[in-house]
């Protein structure tokens, strides 16, 4: 399965469509969104996507009802609250912001998780901790680094790279 991975979005619609663009191009199956989305006006640039989007809030976001109603509306997105455990093809994932470093350590550091899913630092990165693979995706609006990007995971061979836009 090959899982895209974006987040820290930051209204910013013309990356945005491109996140969407690329990762429509590479095929991806699902995308998880580590939160940041900020208003609700994103919401449908992101489900362009057409495949289903699981995100998380960020420490950043604001109106969580109304983005909450824009997913729904879209029909493919939904955001769990601030902490997602999410299963594919066997292994299990952590998806969270990582505005919380003890909470993010602990799923790093924990043992249960193969693969970690984070963003908040606006830094792209893949890393180990343990048994988890661990990617920050970066940040797809490109405001604090000026290096916009997203990254992909595959399942099969639990390969994973990061795109920059």
């Amino acid at each position: 399965m090959r899982i895209g991975i974006m987040g820290d979005t930051h209204d910013h619609i013309p990356r945005i469509r491109k996140a969407v663009e690329a990762l429509t191009r590479e095929g991806v199956e699902i995308v998880l969104h580590t939160g940041d989305f900020i208003a609700p006006f994103v919401i449908p640039e992101i489900a362009k996507v057409n495949v289903p989007v699981v995100g998380v809030f960020g420490n950043n976001d604001g109106d969580c009802p109304l983005l909450l109603a824009r997913c729904r509306e879209e029909g493919n997105m939904e955001i769990r609250g601030y902490f997602a455990e999410l299963e594919y093809d066997g292994q299990k994932i952590a998806l969270l912001h990582g505005h919380d470093r003890e909470r993010l350590a602990g799923c790093m550091e924990c043992g249960l998780y193969d693969l970690v899913v984070y963003g908040h630092t606006h830094r792209s990165a893949i890393t180990r901790a343990g048994k988890s693979l661990c990617i920050n995706p970066g940040e797809v609006c490109g405001y604090l680094t000026g290096d916009p990007g997203i990254a992909l995971y595959t399942t099969g061979d639990r390969n994973a790279r990061l795109i920059h836009l």
